[in-house]
């Protein structure tokens, strides 16, 4: 498959999905805001921190893979963005505006959910138990960012691919 037909797919899709939260109210697009908030940075801190003074067999080493994690993605994901310099929805398509203002120009990779997908990674490693609520949240972070209309769903993909990647390399450092 071309790059050409991946992008014409990876549009394609993008409005599909976007066409959903065109359909809901103001409520709808103020729920979706929400859980890409989670995605911002704030809940990994809190529970890393409420791990590490909760959980004396795994919480300690938790909370350094996690620091190590996160040390290694954020300049990689920033990296990135500049090499690929993708330009957002809003600004590639024609009569398409965003119901938020990205952080940033460039869309690829999807930066909330490379961190969500590092985070439900480790959770998933540490405490297996949770995996299937870590995992579901870090996609409905992903899919938050695409129906905002700030992310095309391959940017949403590699940035699961970069955060699960990176996550488990931090983890075999550290094993």
């Amino acid at each position: 498959m071309t790059l050409q037909r991946l992008t014409k797919l990876d549009t394609a899709l993008f409005y599909w999905l976007n066409q959903y939260s065109a359909l809901g109210n103001g409520r709808v697009i103020d729920a979706i805001r929400v859980v890409s908030k989670t995605g911002d940075g704030h809940l990994y801190i809190f529970f890393g921190v409420l791990l590490f003074w909760l959980d004396n067999s795994h919480g300690v080493l938790f909370f350094y893979t996690a620091l190590m994690a996160y040390a290694f993605e954020l300049p990689l994901y920033l990296v990135l963005k500049q090499y690929f310099k993708r330009e957002r929805p809003s600004a590639r398509l024609v009569n398409f505006d965003a119901h938020i203002i990205p952080s940033d120009r460039f869309s690829l990779p999807s930066g909330h959910t490379a961190a969500a997908f590092l985070m439900a990674t480790i959770i998933s490693s540490f405490y297996p138990t949770f995996s299937l609520i870590a995992f579901s949240w870090a996609s409905l972070v992903g899919l938050s960012r695409i129906l905002l209309g700030v992310h095309f769903p391959s940017d949403v993909v590699i940035g699961a691919i970069l955060g699960a990647s990176i996550a488990s390399i931090s983890m075999h450092i550290l094993a």
